[in-house]
């Protein structure tokens, strides 16, 4: 049966008011760690910390960030690899605040220094500040089993919720690599739609998306209602969908677009 478009669930809405949540999420978050690193100073002893970053100015703007709070206590800072091994080891710690990025040449630097890290440091929390915006290496990334991932690009004050997160041994990704990982995720998925239907199928779903009907696609691209309909039950055979919301939830999803026409 197909649905006007008027009766369509409104996903895109909902993605966007979905997104929205989450951000409001993460400042109610953000909000709630701030006062409990001030309100349980007395109860816990502070979390110790080291920052590692080769740029100063962010080193400094760390420490000073992470020393107002009252139950966080900054015990060391590196600014490179080596350095970062070396006062790891001269200190009692219990979590790490890294760039991902601050090797010399020849040096580990990446992924290399959070597995060396994490060999020789076993049970400290990692988080990790980077600008990295490749989806597959923010992927490896997190696979390290790394306590959370956020983006230098994030709210400084999500690092608290960031720190409460790890030290609570819940996984944390910042907003900037969560919006990162899930516009991969449909880029590959829009992909796979793209390998899966012929072209006059995607034609038809990208339509579809769009809200439109079977009689208005078919008047649209000029062909009869009877082949608009048989192009759409192909696509959903194929997709492995059972009914026109599941279609339209998916197209939407996928970030599938008239605009992607091919």
């Amino acid at each position: 049966m197909n649905l006007p478009p008027s009766s369509l669930p409104d996903h895109a809405a909902a993605a966007t008011a979905s997104q929205r949540a989450m951000r409001d999420h993460d400042e109610q978050r953000a909000c709630l760690a701030a006062r409990n690193m001030t309100d349980t100073a007395d109860l816990a002893a502070p979390v110790r910390v080291i920052i590692a970053d080769d740029h100063p100015l962010v080193v400094h703007a760390l420490d000073s960030m992470l020393t107002s709070y009252p139950n966080v206590q900054v015990v060391a800072c590196a600014r490179s690899v080596p350095e970062l091994f070396e006062v790891a080891a001269r200190n009692a710690f219990d979590l790490l605040l890294m760039d991902l990025y601050m090797a010399l040449p020849g040096e580990l630097d990446g992924l290399e220094a959070i597995r060396a890290f994490r060999a020789g440091f076993p049970h400290k929390a990692v988080v990790v500040l980077t600008m990295e915006s490749e989806a597959s290496v923010l992927r490896k990334t997190l696979d390290m089993e790394v306590d959370a991932v956020l983006s230098k690009r994030d709210r400084i004050d999500l690092i608290p919720v960031a720190i409460l997160s790890a030290m609570a041994h819940e996984q944390y990704i910042g907003p900037v690599v969560r919006d990162l990982l899930t516009e991969a995720a449909r880029a590959e998925r829009r992909e796979e739609v793209h390998r899966i239907l012929t072209r006059r199928e995607f034609e038809v779903i990208t339509h579809y998306a769009t809200g439109l009907g079977v009689t208005e696609i078919a008047g649209l691209l000029g062909r009869s209602v009877k082949t608009i309909s048989a192009q759409k039950c192909a696509a959903m055979k194929k997709l492995a969908l059972g009914n026109d919301i599941e279609l339209y939830r998916f197209a939407v999803e996928c970030g599938v677009t008239q605009g992607e026409q091919t």
